[in-house]
């Protein structure tokens, strides 16, 4: 039976941007500073409510990068995911559409609007929760995370951290940085020289001013690596697990 005293419950649309970089050889995550409540003076993704109904999604986000941290020059912005549990947000029911970004050398953040403060935060600092995140911001960046470091498996991202013309341990230093593991270099040599049109020869051996010249490369035209650059996983110790 159809009854006529029934409305669909209030639910407001929001997004969440998790936003990474390298910087001092660190993956790095952009927070802002809650100038608001709820969670006034907590750390917490960039990101807010739709500001009409006419909005959409994708233009949202890159309206709240601005707004909140001043940054306008992210060129790709993909959907991450969908988080809508009931009591997530203590306003009440918020549905956000959270967006991942990992770009190479972007500016120090702008705060505005209502974000006290913007800043970028070493990821291993978020993740072992020594800065504490409002919502459920420590989810989604966990899971911005690992999709960025599947990224680097799959795809040639790790060399728009390199310069133009680079060694494989500049190469390799920034898979240690954003898998967030140290690499055998053996190892690592041979999967990216096994992955053919990952990276080309670029001139002669580069003098490293300690034993035999090193040798150079540029990004080579694969964009999708096959075979893929599988992360080693570390063991952890017995009856532990991956956290």
């Amino acid at each position: 039976m159809h009854d006529d005293t029934w409305e669909p419950p209030r639910i407001l649309l929001a997004v969440d941007l998790v936003i990474l970089t390298l910087r001092g050889g660190r993956l790095h995550l952009l927070l802002v500073r809650r100038g608001i409540e709820p969670f006034v003076g907590r750390a917490a993704l960039p990101g807010g409510f739709l500001a009409d109904e006419r909005e959409d999604i994708l233009s949202a986000a890159r309206r709240e990068l601005r707004e909140e941290a001043g940054l306008t020059d992210i060129p790709h912005l993909e959907q991450l995911g969908t988080y809508g549990e009931p009591d997530r947000d203590p306003r009440g029911r918020v549905v956000s559409v959270a967006h991942l970004a990992v770009v190479p050398r972007l500016p120090e953040p702008v705060a505005g609007t209502d974000a006290a403060a913007a800043e970028w935060t070493p990821v291993d600092d978020v993740l072992a929760e020594r800065v504490p995140l409002a919502f459920d911001h420590l989810r989604i960046v966990a899971e911005g995370v690992e999709r960025a470091r599947s990224k680097l498996e799959h795809t040639g991202l790790a060399t728009a951290f390199c310069p133009e013309v680079f060694t494989l341990t500049e190469l390799q230093q920034v898979y240690e940085a954003v898998w967030g593991t140290p690499l055998d270099p053996r190892n690592f040599y041979r999967k990216v020289q096994g992955t053919k049109g990952f990276v080309i020869p670029a001139g002669p051996p580069r003098s490293t001013g300690t034993g035999r010249p090193a040798r150079v490369y540029r990004a080579g035209p694969r964009r999708d690596l096959y075979p893929p650059m599988i992360r080693t996983v570390p063991t952890t110790a017995a009856g532990g697990g991956k956290r």
